[in-house]
């Protein structure tokens, strides 16, 4: 029912939107005082640029291969002494971009094939993609629908560590208990954006996405979980600066053993630009959420929920970074979590040649109990940090040297006290082709 109520109200915001009067003049350009507004960080939904400035590019076609070899200490098979092996990749990667002044699209796709040394069953197909669709239905109305979707079974393929940072709340988290177990996690959103005069915008979105753990699994008490919301959004424009309210609601649930978790959260946000690609957002407000299983009778309470966020984006250097303390599920685990949630994400251009980055990533929950007291006692929660550091030399323009380093720690109560749990480092070296085709020129 949630997930048909998410899509009535994306729908059903579109009717009336379209109807409004537009601003009075087109007001094109970057400009930030400019007749078109931003859309904020904190309702965008989407996440801060990966790439620095100097990469940014528009319309093209770009493909190609990474041939790689990584060596790990710990492949973290829970239950097991501490077993090291070497591993061989294979990702040949798709790009596609393209954009008009009505619409745009983006197309990433990247599939890989990792085979151990030693450790042979963990032999796998992994694949990692992303799409997003942008229509303007008018120069201030605009459709924006994204889907991504990751099938993984390394802790330190892309998507995992070193991802993206949103500065939006409501992103389902994901707490990693055994990185190199098989999971399928596939996320999709639709929203409306309308700007009816020069300085205020609303919007309306849904989104559903889900978490699907099978086979290599040394945990069998791993649980998928599945994740559905509606978003609403108003933003008034004041010179360089945004702020506006938004309401959330997400209900989380786990199977095959049934918890559910319903939240409901109104967040006050502000957002100031230094520069068109320069931002600090923070957000923050009363969150009620009602939490119940298939043993344990409803519980309901009301608590703070707070989120921060900044973008920097110049020439030669990107930075990103994000934190979130709000109520949720954790994908993997049983039950209704305080989650802490926070990513560092950073790139440079040293030289011509030389440019570098690093990522950290840390994430703590913590049972909230009550009626879910089964659920506290067998899932109380845990802490996870992650981060690594990444060089790459261009040989050639298409041909490229990468080296890297990642490094990752959890603990998470019951589940791994009477398991040792080592830490886990991974040092990995390849090779990069790629090609670059510009579109419509």
């Amino acid at each position: 029912m949630l997930r048909i109520a998410c899509f009535c109200l994306v729908i059903g915001a579109a009717a009336p939107l379209l109807s409004q009067v537009q601003p009075s003049a087109y007001g094109g350009g970057n400009d930030l005082e400019s007749e078109h507004m931003m859309t904020p960080p904190p309702v965008s939904r989407g996440a801060y640029p990966a790439t620095t400035g100097s990469e940014e590019r528009a319309n093209f076609l770009a493909g190609g291969a990474t041939v790689s070899a990584a060596y790990t200490d710990n492949l973290q098979l829970i239950g097991n002494d501490k077993i090291s092996d070497e591993l061989y990749m294979i990702t040949p990667t798709l790009t596609l971009d393209r954009r008009t002044p009505r619409h745009g699209e983006a197309i990433v796709y990247g599939a890989g094939f990792r085979f151990y040394q030693n450790t042979t069953n963990l032999n796998a197909f992994t694949q990692n993609g992303s799409g997003s669709f942008r229509y303007h239905f008018t120069p201030y109305a605009a459709l924006v629908i994204t889907d991504t979707v990751s099938e993984n079974s390394n802790l330190y393929s892309p998507g995992t560590g070193g991802g993206g940072v949103t500065g939006a709340p409501g992103v389902p988290p994901v707490a990693i208990i055994e990185p190199y177990a098989d999971q399928i996690t596939n996320a999709t959103s639709a929203g409306l954006e309308y700007q009816y005069s020069k300085n205020s915008m609303v919007g309306a979105s849904g989104s559903y996405a889900f978490l699907r753990f099978n086979g290599h699994s040394n945990l069998p008490t791993l649980s998928d979980q599945n994740t559905a919301g509606g978003n609403a959004f108003y933003s008034r424009r004041f010179g360089k600066s945004y702020a506006g309210a938004t309401y959330q609601i997400s209900k989380y649930v786990t199977h095959p053993f049934g918890s559910y978790t319903l939240s409901n959260t109104i967040f006050g946000f502000f957002t100031h630009y230094f520069t068109k690609t320069i931002s600090i957002s923070v957000l923050g407000g009363p969150e009620h959420y009602d939490a119940w299983s298939q043993a344990t009778a409803k519980s309901s309470a009301w608590t703070p929920a707070v989120q921060g966020s900044v973008g920097w984006q110049v020439a030669r250097m990107n930075l990103a970074a994000d934190f979130a303390h709000v109520v949720s599920g954790a994908g993997g685990l049983v039950g209704t979590f305080h989650s802490d949630t926070g990513g560092l994400s950073a790139h440079m251009m040293l030289s011509r040649r030389w440019s570098g980055g690093a990522h950290a990533e840390y994430s703590r929950f913590r049972n909230l109990g009550g009626a879910a007291q089964i659920q506290q006692a067998l899932y109380p929660g845990g802490d996870s940090i992650s981060g690594g550091v990444e060089v790459q030399r261009s040989i050639r323009e298409w041909l490229s040297f990468e080296a890297g380093y990642v490094h990752f720690h959890q603990s998470y109560g019951n589940i791994t006290a009477n398991q040792p749990v080592y830490d886990s480092n991974q040092a990995t070296f390849g090779i990069n082709y790629q090609f670059n085709r510009p579109l419509g020129r």
